[in-house]
Order: C-alpha cells, then structure tokens, then sequence
C-alpha cells in the first residue's frame, strides 16, 4: 500500500465501543489512531457529594469483567484518607479474591478473546468446533475465577463484600477449603496450556517499551506497592500525579496519559512480567518456562504468554492464600472519619488503575479522579499500530488490517464488550 487508509468502524473483542485508523501517504504511515467513541460516562462527576464508603460499590460498576480492581484502588485511596491500614488475614483475602478476577478476565481475553486471531477465526464460537477442548478448559479456568469472587463478593460481576476498612463478612475455613484441589489442577493446565500457546506464529515485532507496574518488596504486585518502571522510575503511589498526566485528544471520549518528560508508556502483564519476573511462584516459572519467555520480552504479540503465566501465578498463590487461612475475628478495621486526600494504585487485569480523592471533614467525596489501564496505554497501541503497518505494507488490505486488529488486542482494551465487527472499510487514496 503505496496511499490509502484502514479503517475498522467497529474494534472486535474488545470490552466496549472503538475503532481504528491509519493514514499511508507514499509509502509513510502518516497517522494511527485508536478511536475511542463510547459516550462519557462520568463516574468522576457523580461521585463528587456521595459518602466516601460507597465509592467502593460505585466505581465496581466501571467494568464487570474487573470490578475488583476498582473496588481495591478505591478503597486504599479512602483507607489512605481514614489513615488505616488493612493487613493480615483482611488483606490476604482481599488478594484471594484479586486472584479470583485475574485468573476469570485472563482465560477470557487469552482463549476467547485473542486467541482466535492467532488461529485464523473470527470469533471464539468460530473456534469452538475445531477447538473444542480448548474452549471447554478455558471456560473451566474462568468458572474457577468467577466461583471465588462469588464465594469472596457474592457475585462475581460487581460483589459487594468488600468495603473501605476490609470486609462486609469473611468466609470460615471450610467454605475456602474446596478450592485448593481444584486450583491444584488449574496450575497443572495452565502450564500444559503455556507450552501449547508457545507453539503459536507470533509475528516478530519489538520496541523500547517503558513498561509501568506495581513492585512489592516481598511477592508479586497485584494489590499494592510502589510504583516503578524498566527505565528506573520508583516513586510512592502518592506521587502518581507528579509523574504522570492525562490529556484530550478531539477524536477520543477517552484521555490518554503520559509520562511527563517521557511520553507512552505501557502497562499490563507485560509490564509485571519484566519488572516483577523475581517474585513470580515456581508454578509460574514453569509455566514461563513452558511458555519460553523470560525478561526482557519486549513483543507485545507475546503478552498472551505472559498472560498465561500470570493466571498460573494467580491459581497457585490462590492455593497458598487458603491454606494459610485463619478466620480473622473481625471482618474490618474500625475508623473515624476524616477530610484528607489519597490515593491507591492497584493492578487490575489489563494493567494499574489511579485513583485519588479529596473527602470533607464528614466524609463526602469532593473529587475523584480515576484513570483506567487503557487510557494509559493508548499513546503506546497507537505508536505500536503505526511502526508495525510501516514495517508490514507489502500486506493485502485485508490481512494488514486483521494484523492491526491483533495488535490492538494485545492490549485487552477494555472499553465495553463488543463480539464482532459491525463494518469494516478500506480507503484509498
């Protein structure tokens, strides 16, 4: 493609409402965009004036597939705010339920999601038929996920245990017991599973990527920690907003971020991967090692496999969170209410989420500001959609876009859920 365009009205496999547009002029990709149309939804907005503990119930309803992440970030923010700290057996639940999310959203977007574009079908129901096996142990591996948050939350989409100083109720030993066999099994598929995604063509494709994650002193990052990055950031969680900012772009109802100075930079399994490899479970090794990536593993087609290896992580520290479980004696940490400003910084699926608010002295919201995986990683999708189509143009149309649209997912955008492409168009000039 000497001049034209691609352009996919309608992102497939994606959570929610975008699509995507690149410029060729002479042979030079002259523009790429990730077009994020779905209309605002304003949770900052009307969450200024609600009562500090019910943030956490509120901004679960951001996303069904990961509410917990928003209810973790949420509550360290208001926790912050209260000058409380959840430890123990609170806080190791609160991760057994993070578990939970991680292993359900990751066998979701790695067989149902991605996995068809790197086997040639349009959707995982057309993959069903000559993949059945495959179809039925990811969705046995998201069933196990979804059965822990519904034990942990009473429902997997938007629980409702959790709550800013712990918990609403804790389960006793016996209701959590079961799922250790089952997580055992889990892990063994999910490094069986690691191999077989190894044997996948990737295509071959790297930049220097500043990858973005948690980093805790003693496990692998998921529920808190500082924030650090393979360029050498270390900061306090605190101090998210004297490093980053986020910006509009008129073609987008959602903001991009930076990092100041720096510009894209990417988070996700990716980034947790490169900068957390030393905390990883041998369970998770192995899979790593089935898989056949170790750090640094730049290729963001490759982040299915890194995937894969965090959701054998997540079964095996589920196992060990439950065998070391004791019924704690009380479900919550008692507080008094106080103005203040915090902030919390978790890992949800896709990648870390900011948010921080400003409470009066009884406990109303004054302002929020939350900022989602996929608004961080924008900047980063957009220059991968642009080196990659300059690198592929000797592509036809129709494969250089059905790349493209891989490339996109490689990220778990998570901007609603969507099944299939609606219109697809190719211009030219």
């Amino acid at each position: 493609m000497k001049n034209g365009s691609i352009k996919v009205d309608y992102l497939a496999r994606v959570e929610g409402e975008g699509a995507l547009f690149v410029k060729v002029v002479d042979g030079r990709v002259a523009d790429a965009q990730l077009r994020i149309f779905e209309p605002p939804r304003f949770y900052e907005g009307f969450l200024r004036g609600r009562r500090h503990e019910e943030v956490v119930d509120i901004t679960a309803r951001i996303c069904g597939i990961c509410p917990i992440a928003y209810q973790s970030a949420s509550s360290q923010a208001m926790e912050k705010i209260m000058g409380i700290e959840v430890g123990g057996q609170l806080r190791e639940l609160r991760r057994l339920m993070y578990c939970g999310e991680w292993i359900e959203s990751h066998a979701l977007h790695v067989f149902l999601l991605h996995a068809p574009d790197f086997l040639g079908y349009e959707s995982a129901i057309h993959m069903a038929p000559d993949h059945p096996e495959l179809v039925k142990q990811a969705l046995a591996l998201k069933k196990l996920g979804n059965d822990i948050m519904v034990l942990m939350g009473g429902r997997e989409i938007h629980p409702v245990s959790w709550k800013v100083g712990g918990w609403h109720k804790v389960p006793d030993e016996e209701e959590l017991a079961p799922f250790v066999p089952r997580l055992q099994e889990a892990l063994a598929l999910c490094i069986k599973l690691s191999g077989a995604l190894a044997k996948l063509k990737f295509p071959k494709f790297e930049r220097d990527y500043e990858f973005v994650s948690l980093r805790h002193p003693s496990e692998y990052a998921i529920l808190d920690g500082r924030l650090v990055s393979s360029k050498g950031m270390d900061i306090d969680v605190q101090d998210y907003e004297t490093h980053f900012e986020e910006f509009h772009v008129e073609r987008a109802n959602a903001l991009q971020s930076k990092h100041i100075g720096a510009g894209g930079y990417f988070v996700g399994p990716l980034a947790r991967f490169n900068n957390n490899f030393d905390k990883l479970t041998p369970g998770a090794l192995k899979a790593a090692k089935a898989a056949g990536i170790k750090p640094p593993l730049r290729n963001p087609f490759k982040g299915i496999l890194a995937r894969m290896v965090e959701t054998a992580w997540a079964c095996e520290e589920a196992a060990k969170i439950i065998r070391a479980y004791r019924k704690p004696a009380a479900p919550y940490v008692e507080y008094q209410v106080k103005a203040g400003r915090g902030s919390g910084c978790t890992e949800a699926p896709r990648g870390i989420i900011y948010h921080r608010y400003t409470v009066d002295a009884g406990g109303l919201v004054e302002n929020a500001k939350i900022t989602p995986p996929t608004a961080q990683n924008q900047q980063t999708i957009e220059a991968d959609l642009k080196e990659f189509v300059q690198a592929n143009l000797s592509l036809p149309d129709d494969k250089l876009t059905w790349e493209c649209e891989k490339a996109v997912r490689n990220y778990d955008p998570c901007i609603s859920c969507a099944t299939h492409f609606l219109k697809l168009r190719i211009d030219r000039s």
